[in-house]
């Protein structure tokens, strides 16, 4: 299940960003994010709040085991 950006803006920023950051975690070990340093982690998090609201990155909700997962939305079956 897809979570509306509006159900997104309602979060606390340190949850958004907490999911964001997880999210960067997985795409050092693949190799599209390099920036470990803070400036670098915050202009990250800066980008991709601007790609969730304008519909670049989603984030799916898993039932199956309860868990989100950001996405590009090239990634998720509409």
């Amino acid at each position: 299940m897809l979570v509306p950006y509006s159900a997104l803006e309602t979060l606390p920023t340190e949850t958004l960003n907490n999911l964001i950051k997880e999210y960067l975690l997985t795409q050092i070990d693949d190799g599209s994010f390099s920036q470990a340093s803070e400036e670098g982690l915050s202009q990250a998090i800066n980008q991709c709040k601007q790609e969730l609201k304008s519909g670049e990155l989603l984030v799916e909700f898993s039932e199956d085991d309860e868990s989100f997962t950001l996405k590009r939305i090239q990634e998720v079956n509409i």
